[in-house]
């Protein structure tokens, strides 16, 4: 599982001050942390940066260039202008991140792809927003993969991201995403995916959120996905994904098959990944005290 780290944030207090003042040196210590923490890209998220994202992006760029060269970066801003401008400055193949299946969106962003031979992160957030399941994830998919392949940019230059939702108000979505995540092989050979794995974890206690990120990781792995967006600091689940920690997906493995083992036969920490498991999966309903039943 390939991992791009989502903590060069400007919701971060100190990220967000870093890139209001122009000052580099929370942003280079933040770049050389995610690549010693094995990300494999380093997301650049200025969110929407309207009053001056053009000048900014290509800035953060640069600096983050100045001590980490070879891990390639995530475009993410809502911005076009600041996506052209820093395109240009990237020394690595970068990823646009994203481009929504909305036309006035995949129009003017796809050309952008084409000239700078960037890849992109194909957003499955369609005119009428959030689809409702995997059949109008798959029509949006096969809409923007159609424009992109007419512009001459190929499947495998495309990370299609069918949207993650949090679980304790989304249940049947999680399922959802599952779903269309295992059709896309057949819709769209060669197509790479990736999400922002943490937004299942968006709501319940702050204590809650790992587990919940490492399982929804595990179960989205098995039907295919390639990369999520991660929390570098969440270091078990690097392990998870770098295939350290064998027992945890075979559990999750096992729940998902229908062969949940016996739970007195596992630790603690095994017998909480079950549980969430069942969760997400919907067998249990979502509390905030799921772990302690």
């Amino acid at each position: 599982m390939l991992l791009i780290g989502e903590s060069l944030n400007v919701i971060s207090k100190k990220i967000g001050k870093a890139f209001k003042e122009r000052d580099k040196g929370p942003i280079q210590e933040e770049a050389v942390f995610q690549k010693e923490a094995g990300m494999d890209y380093i997301d650049i998220n200025l969110g929407p940066a309207k009053k001056d994202g053009h000048e900014l992006m290509p800035w953060v760029v640069e600096m983050v260039q100045e001590v980490v060269d070879d891990v390639p970066l995530v475009l993410d801003t809502s911005n076009i202008d600041a996506i052209a401008a820093a395109l240009p400055v990237c020394k690595l193949t970068p990823i646009i991140n994203s481009i929504m299946a909305r036309p006035e969106r995949y129009e003017k962003m796809v050309p952008l792809a084409v000239e700078h031979n960037a890849d992109f992160i194909a957003l499955m957030w369609g005119p009428d927003g959030l689809p409702r399941d995997e059949n109008e994830r798959a029509a949006l998919c096969v809409e923007l993969l159609y424009f992109a392949n007419e512009a001459g940019i190929p499947n495998e230059k495309i990370w299609v991201d069918g949207i993650v939702t949090p679980v304790n108000i989304q249940q049947p979505q999680a399922i959802s995403l599952m779903n269309f995540q295992a059709m896309i092989p057949d819709m769209a050979p060669g197509a790479r995916s990736t999400c922002g794995l943490s937004n299942i974890s968006n709501g319940p206690p702050d204590n809650l959120r790992p587990i919940l990120n490492q399982t929804y990781m595990v179960m989205l792995q098995k039907h295919g996905m390639e990369s999520v967006i991660s929390d570098p600091r969440d270091t078990l689940l690097t392990d998870i994904a770098k295939g350290k920690r064998q027992d945890i997906v075979d559990v999750i493995y096992a729940v998902m098959d229908g062969n949940a083992p016996d739970m007195g036969s596992l630790s603690k920490e095994l017998q909480d990944y079950v549980k969430t498991t069942k969760v997400i999966l919907g067998e249990s309903l979502y509390s905030d005290s799921w772990l302690e039943i």
